[in-house]
């Protein structure tokens, strides 16, 4: 696993999900949508959008926030084992895409089935 962005560990925290079953694109307009956010505020607006309270350009995505959440949540527990104040973290994430693979083929069918992951990076940087 390789970081996009090397940052100091005394003060940051990071999570990484690797090969996640969602959407590329999907991923990407959330990390658009939390980058540069405070840590509580991102979490919010993650756990809102989840509980179809609000939206993100009129969708929900609702796969692709519940792993958001989840990687969120870690990077917070990540940050607290350091000792890191959890208050003023700001979030950065990018997401990219993962690996391709094929399903097997059915009987009737001549080609299989064509599954697409996605790799996430969260990284908390104490402001």
């Amino acid at each position: 696993m390789k970081y996009s962005m090397q940052m100091d560990p005394k003060i940051s925290a990071k999570a990484y999900g690797r090969a996640l079953r969602i959407s590329t694109r999907h991923s990407i307009e959330i990390c658009r949508a939390i980058r540069g956010k405070n840590l509580q505020k991102a979490k919010s607006m993650l756990q809102r959008i989840s509980t179809r309270q609000e939206s993100l350009d009129g969708k929900f995505y609702t796969n692709a926030v519940a792993e958001m959440l989840s990687l969120l949540e870690s990077a917070e527990s990540n940050a607290k084992a350091k000792g890191l104040d959890v208050n003023k973290l700001i979030v950065l994430a990018s997401a990219t895409k993962g690996f391709t693979f094929t399903r097997p083929r059915s009987r009737r069918k001549l080609s299989g089935q064509t599954g697409r992951m996605t790799n996430v990076q969260i990284m908390l940087r104490a402001a």
